[in-house]
């Protein structure tokens, strides 16, 4: 490999830049600059090139060409092995350029702002960036493609150890993760453009929820697994972005599996749910016990009383940061993994006393559409969100539900969505009393919801994730003492229904809203 002589710098983001810089410079390497790179460069006293004075061409069209000149495609493309290209340089008096430096205008970030206008997107398009980063990467032999801060110290690292050159090696991965870059951006623009419209309104037509007419999925591996649901299995964990189980931060334990990562987005999702402490206890993706209590730690201990055989071994979420009453609480209990925004200090030291209990800091829940593969493509769907107004719990028996039987309500229908159907759940206030989960009859959901309770069901709530298609189910939740059942509604029998809960004297509240989940 040949030492890097000169390098094209140009970037938006400017993190890290003006150290790189003179670390290059420091080993005798030209700097080739463009706009405000190039100010910022000079103002840090380094001895930087305008581009300009390559291509003899001025910056123009609202900076709209700066680096789409052969002067500097030339640079880039040339294969210093092929003895035309050196020819064809050497006429046309082109320089080599050996390094660029490139990262993209900032297009996510302002489209993704409420009050972008369409035009403001449009020209935070980039295409010179792109441009040179691919032919960079095209001639990732001849050139090192650097597009990420992140890299700036090992390159530099690694241009001091070898006397001024990268490895064949460092060439190609900084190519491949250039690629990936393009990819990436390319797929941002055209996911963009197609949910907006030239004239319109562009906040307005972002709001508007509609579904990609082309999914592009597109994540780099974070995380490399022993293997996947069973030992036979690949398995490894992809993510998108800092944010939900994906982009959790691991603090302490052994490494996660498959499964654990699993159950792990299936407690969160629930804990979301809730803002005054809650917390999820998951086995197998379902909620053996879950609770929203004053404290964490009530919390942990009343969601553990609803199925504590089925807790051993679980994973366990906190919507909020995590003490050291909850924490010891925890310690009490085997638990594979647990996940929350954060953990106190001497939480902390309570917990990593557990050699392998896997530790999570989650920063946000995420977003986007839920995917799922099948056998030759993909299944898509928008979260489990039901818009403003859409939920609107109607009481549809002669009898209204209690305050607490409105409480123990309103709790259960927020558990139930997240338990796989035919889903059942028994509840008090703030506490699930028995689940019954992923049935093919939801009359046996529910003698199994009842049958798993370890607590009293005399006086609970229940709640359906779909219909009664018969009375038999509300018959079978009232024989172990349920008073208040909470359904979306919309069977044939609704009347049957309800006439039932009415001779049994139970309170029925219809949502309008099912939430299957498979």
């Amino acid at each position: 490999m040949s030492k890097v002589s000169r390098a094209l710098l140009s970037v938006t983001d400017k993190r890290g830049l003006v150290e790189f810089a003179r670390q290059l410079a420091g080993r005798g390497v030209e700097l080739v600059s463009t706009g405000g790179t190039a100010r910022l460069l000079g103002e840090s006293g380094l001895a930087v090139k305008e581009v300009s004075e390559l291509t003899g061409f001025p910056e123009m069209l609202d900076g709209r060409v700066k680096t789409l000149h052969p002067t500097i495609a030339g640079g880039i493309l040339a294969v210093r092995s092929n003895p035309e290209h050196r020819q064809a340089l050497s006429k046309h008096h082109i320089p080599l350029i050996d390094m660029i430096v490139v990262n993209l205008y900032a297009f996510e970030k302002v489209a993704g702002r409420d009050d972008a206008t369409f035009e403001e997107i449009i020209e935070n398009i980039d295409i010179g960036g792109p441009t040179m980063i691919r032919a960079g990467a095209k001639n990732f032999q001849d050139v090192a493609v650097v597009t990420d801060p992140a890299d700036y110290n090992e390159i530099a690292e690694e241009l001091e150890d070898r006397d001024g050159e990268l490895s064949l090696a460092t060439h190609w991965r900084l190519a491949q993760k250039a690629f990936q870059l393009t990819a990436a951006y390319d797929r941002a623009i055209s996911t963009t453009l197609a949910r907006i419209s030239p004239s319109a309104d562009v906040a307005a037509e972002k709001e508007t929820e509609s579904l990609p007419p082309t999914l592009d999925i597109s994540a780099p591996q974070t995380l490399a697994l022993r293997h996947g649901e069973n030992p036979h299995q690949l398995g490894a964990l992809y993510a998108s972005g800092d944010a939900g189980i994906a982009g959790a931060r691991k603090l302490h334990g052994k490494e996660l599996s498959f499964n654990n990562i699993v159950d792990l987005d299936a407690a969160w999702q629930l804990v979301e749910e809730f803002s005054r402490p809650a917390v999820a206890v998951i086995k197998h993706t379902n909620p053996c016990g879950c609770a929203e209590q004053e404290t964490l730690a009530e919390a942990f201990r009343q969601a553990l009383e609803c199925d504590p055989v089925s807790a051993f071994g679980s994973v366990v979420a906190f919507n909020q940061e995590v003490d050291a009453e909850a924490a010891r609480a925890v310690s009490e209990l085997f638990v594979e993994a647990v996940a929350a925004p954060g953990y106190s200090a001497e939480a902390l030291t309570v917990l990593t006393q557990k050699k392998n209990i896997r530790l999570l800091q989650v920063g946000g829940g995420g977003s986007g559409l839920v995917v799922r593969s099948i056998s030759g493509g993909f299944l898509a769907q928008t979260r489990d969100k039901p818009a403003p107004g859409e939920e609107e719990p109607k009481v549809v028996t002669e009898r209204p539900p209690t305050d607490d039987e409105g409480k123990a309500l309103e709790f259960a229908w927020k558990v139930v969505k997240h338990v796989k159907s035919n889903a059942i759940v028994y509840a008090r206030p703030g506490q699930t009393v028995g689940v019954g989960a992923g049935q093919m009859s939801r009359v046996d959901a529910a003698r199994i919801g009842a049958s798993k309770a370890l607590l009293p069901l005399k006086g609970t709530v229940v709640a359906s994730d779909a219909f009664f298609p018969f009375p038999d189910g509300v018959e079978e939740v009232a024989r172990h003492g349920v008073t208040a059942v909470i359904q979306p509604g919309g069977s044939r029998r609704d009347l049957e229904v309800i006439d039932t809960a009415n001779r049994l004297g139970l309170a029925m509240v219809f949502t309008g809203v099912r939430h299957f989940r498979h």
